[in-house]
C-alpha cells in the first residue's frame, strides 16, 4: 500500500485553534497513520515537501448548490431551459472545481434537478470514476406550492403553464400524506439529508423570507419519518419565529436563521441543534457595498434593503454565538449569485470580515462541519482519520482572501493535480 510523508511548514489540525510547526504526516492508502514533529520517514514512503505551506485539513463546505453556474447568463430561466442531464453534468463540473480549490468535500443542499442526478454524482465520486469533491446530498426540499424554490411562480401570470411546470418537481405538494411521501421518496432513492423549505426566501421573486410555508403538521411529518428512518434534517430558514418552532419539533439543524435574536440562538445551543449561516449571499448589505448589490438579481436586492436591519442584528448574534458560545456552527457559501457556485472560499473573507478569528473559521470549515456531515472520519489531521489536506501559500492568518488561492491538495490519500484540468 502506498505510503507518503508529508512535510509541513505549518499545520492546523482542524481541532485545535493554534498552528504548529515542524509537523510530520504519514498517510498509507487513504487514511492517516501517524502525526508527529519527530515523526521519521519510513524508507517506502513518497517525501512530499509542503515546508513552504501551512497544511490543514482538507476543507468543507456544509452549503453549496452546484446544478448550475451562477456566475453566467440565463438566469432563474435555466432552471427550465436546461435538461436534468445538463444539471447533473454542472453538479459534477463545480464538484471538481472545488476540489482544486482544497474543498475535499461539500454538502449539495438541494436543487432543480427534478430527478436524483445529485445521488448519481455523489456516487460517481465515491466509485473513483471522477476526481472531484466528495458529496454529501440534500437531494431535493420538501416544499409547499409557491414557496421559495417553486420556480414557476416566475410564470404565475399564467396559471395553466405555471401549474405544468410545478409538475416536474415532484417535491412541491401540500398536506401530512405528501409530507410523508417526500420524505420517504428522498431518503428512499439516496438522500443523505432531508431538508425543509420552511420559510421564503432572497433570491425569489414573490414570496418573503419571513413567511411559513409548510405548515406545522407538515413540518412534524417529515421529521418524524426521517428520525424513523436515521436520516438527519434541515431547513431553509430565516426568522427567529421559525427557528425557533423547528428546534422545539426536533430538527437536526438549519441553514441561514439570518434574522435571529439571541434567545432563539441560546435555544439552539440547548437543543444541540446547529446552524449554518451562510455570510456570502448578505454581505453586500451587511458591508454597504452598493456597487455588487447592484449586481444582484431585482428581487434579491429589494429585499435586501427592505431587511437590512434584521440581517444586521441577526449577524450580530451569529458572530457573537461564533465567539462566546458553545453552539455548532458550520461553514457554507450558498453561493446562488454574482460569483461561481465553487468559490467556497468566499465565506472564509466574510467570517473574517465579521471579526471572527481565521483559526476560528477553519474549526467551521473543518472538524465542526465534520460533525455537521455526520461524517467523524473527515475534518482533523490525525492518526484514523482520512487523508484529506490541503496547502496554502498565503497568510491564513492575516489575509482573509487566503483561501483564495490553493497550492496543494490531496483527497483520500491521492494528490490532485491542480495543472490538469479536471
Amino acid at each position: 500500500m502506498k505510503k507518503s510523508y508529508v512535510i509541513c511548514g505549518a499545520c492546523f489540525d482542524g481541532l485545535r485553534q493554534e498552528l504548529r510547526e515542524n509537523v510530520r504526516i504519514l498517510v498509507e492508502g487513504d487514511r492517516i497513520m501517524a502525526v508527529g514533529e519527530d515523526l521519521a520517514c519510513p524508507p517506502d514512503a513518497e517525501v512530499i515537501d509542503l515546508s513552504h505551506l501551512t497544511v490543514t485539513p482538507g476543507l468543507i463546505d456544509a452549503h453549496v448548490h452546484f446544478d448550475f453556474l451562477s456566475n453566467q447568463t440565463g438566469g432563474p430561466m435555466a432552471r427550465f431551459t436546461a435538461s436534468d442531464e445538463k444539471k447533473t453534468l454542472t453538479l459534477l463540473y463545480n464538484a471538481r472545481q472545488s476540489l482544486k480549490r482544497g474543498f475535499t468535500t461539500v454538502r449539495h443542499a438541494g436543487g432543480k434537478i427534478s430527478s436524483f442526478g445529485a445521488v448519481d454524482v455523489k456516487r460517481a465520486i465515491d466509485e473513483g470514476l471522477f476526481e472531484a469533491s466528495r458529496l454529501v446530498v440534500v437531494a431535493h426540499s420538501i416544499n409547499a406550492p409557491g414557496s421559495h424554490t417553486d420556480a414557476s411562480t416566475y410564470f404565475r401570470a399564467n396559471p395553466i403553464l405555471a401549474e405544468a411546470m410545478q409538475g416536474l418537481y415532484p417535491n412541491i405538494g401540500t398536506g401530512v400524506d405528501f409530507a410523508r411521501a417526500a420524505a420517504r421518496r428522498e431518503i428512499k432513492y439516496g438522500a443523505d439529508v432531508v431538508k425543509l423549505m420552511a420559510t421564503g426566501g432572497f433570491a425569489s421573486p414573490n414570496d418573503g423570507p419571513e413567511e411559513m410555508q409548510l405548515e406545522e403538521d407538515e413540518i412534524r411529518a417529515v421529521l418524524d419519518v426521517a428520525r424513523h428512518l436515521g436520516k438527519p434534517t434541515t431547513a431553509h430558514v430565516y426568522s427567529a419565529e421559525m427557528v425557533s418552532l423547528l428546534v422545539n419539533l426536533g430538527i437536526t439543524g438549519v441553514e441561514h436563521a439570518s434574522m435571529i435574536d439571541r434567545e432563539t440562538a441560546e435555544l439552539m445551543r440547548s437543543k444541540g441543534a446547529y446552524v449554518v449561516p451562510t455570510f456570502v449571499p448578505y454581505e453586500e448589505i451587511i458591508r454597504g457595498d452598493e456597487a455588487m448589490l447592484a449586481k444582484k438579481p431585482p428581487e434579491f436586492r429589494a429585499k435586501l434593503l427592505h431587511y437590512a436591519e434584521k440581517l444586521k442584528e441577526g449577524r450580530c448574534v451569529l458572530v457573537d454565538m461564533i465567539l462566546h458560545s458553545d453552539l455548532l456552527v458550520g461553514y457554507g457559501t450558498d453561493i446562488v449569485s454574482l460569483y461561481p457556485n465553487y468559490d467556497c472560499w468566499r465565506e472564509f473573507k466574510a467570517w473574517r470580515d465579521s471579526g471572527i478569528p481565521a483559526l476560528r473559521t477553519l474549526v467551521a470549515a473543518t472538524s465542526d462541519n465534520a460533525k455537521i456531515l455526520r461524517r467523524p472520519e473527515l475534518g482533523s489531521i490525525a492518526p484514523g482519520q482520512m487523508a484529506d489536506l490541503a496547502g496554502w501559500g498565503r497568510d491564513l492568518l492575516t489575509d482573509h482572501e487566503a483561501l483564495s488561492e490553493c497550492s496543494f491538495v490531496m483527497k483520500g490519500g491521492k494528490v490532485v493535480d491542480l495543472g490538469k484540468d479536471l
